[in-house]
């Protein structure tokens, strides 16, 4: 995955003052100007965050991340899914969404709805076989803002 971003180059260096504590800090490129994590939006750091989880080298065999969309500009959707894939090719994801924009990134086959039903928690595998006519015209966030393919909360 390549991303095309303004930063130049990370730097990572311990504090003066207690060198315990590591400093994050970046230059953009063609300035010599520092800027530290303070700097970033908080949508930026969830996304920095969110990339340190999922490209662990030695990952653990599960991970799970509530919501992770929650304060990403929808480009950074993108490449959450990218990294989201990859990652799943090294560990077990479990993801909780409710955003189209990401449920977008991900085939039919990548979903699990879950679902209440009479007090007890359903969680089942879509069928591509059952979606087929629905997704010649929409799309599988659609077809979810629709409460075709359920994970709909219950009235």
């Amino acid at each position: 995955m390549v991303v095309d971003t303004a930063i130049g180059d990370f730097s990572l260096r311990p504090l003066p003052e207690n060198e315990d504590l590591i400093k994050l800090e970046w230059m953009e490129r063609n300035s010599d100007y520092p800027f530290l994590a303070s700097h970033l939006s908080d949508g930026t750091l969830r996304l920095i965050c969110l990339a340190t989880v999922l490209l662990q080298p030695n990952p653990p065999d599960l991970i799970l991340i509530d919501e992770p969309e929650l304060g990403l500009h929808p480009y950074a959707l993108n490449i959450l899914a990218d990294l989201i894939k990859s990652a799943a090719t090294r560990s077990q994801i479990i993801t909780s969404t409710k955003s189209v924009s990401l449920i977008n990134q991900f085939e039919v086959e990548d979903i699990l709805v879950v679902d209440r039903y009479n007090g007890e928690t359903t969680i089942r595998r879509l069928v591509e076989e059952e979606l087929v006519d629905w997704l010649n015209d929409y799309s599988l966030g659609e077809l979810w803002e629709m409460n075709i393919l359920g994970g709909k909360p219950s009235r």
